[in-house]
Formats: structure tokens, C-alpha cells, sequence
């Protein structure tokens, strides 16, 4: 996702996202475990997007829109 994609969502959306993110990304490495991955650098990709998405959610918190 782009930036601006993500700083339009609302703070329910991102931390569904989120939460969607961190369930693909433990999928991803139980798949690098067994070893049917055919991009391993798509982990470092996920990795990231949940990173971005935890400094949007972050930023909502703190301008007071989490309770909205």
C-alpha cells in the first residue's frame, strides 16, 4: 500500500489491517521453514508494511482519533 492509501483509512481499518498483515507474515514463515517459498524476500516486505502500519495506528492514537 501507498502512503497516502494508508493515511486516509480510519484507526479500525488500519489495525485490522494490521492484524491481517501479522497473520500473513507468521504464515510466510512457517512456509520458510518448510521451505515452499518462492520469494523469500517477500518476508522483509511484509515486514515492513506492518511496521508503517503500526506508525499510522500510532499517529491516530496520539492525535486522539483511536476512540472514534
Amino acid at each position: 500500500m501507498k502512503k497516502n492509501e494508508l493515511g486516509t483509512m480510519s484507526y479500525p481499518e488500519l489495525v485490522s489491517k494490521r492484524n491481517e498483515m501479522n497473520k500473513k507474515y507468521m504464515d510466510l514463515r512457517f512456509q520458510l521453514v518448510i521451505g515452499h517459498v518462492d520469494n523469500p524476500l517477500q518476508k522483509r516486505t511484509i515486514r515492513r508494511e506492518i511496521a508503517r502500519l503500526n506508525t499510522f495506528i500510532r499517529q491516530k492514537e496520539l492525535a486522539g482519533q483511536a476512540n472514534k
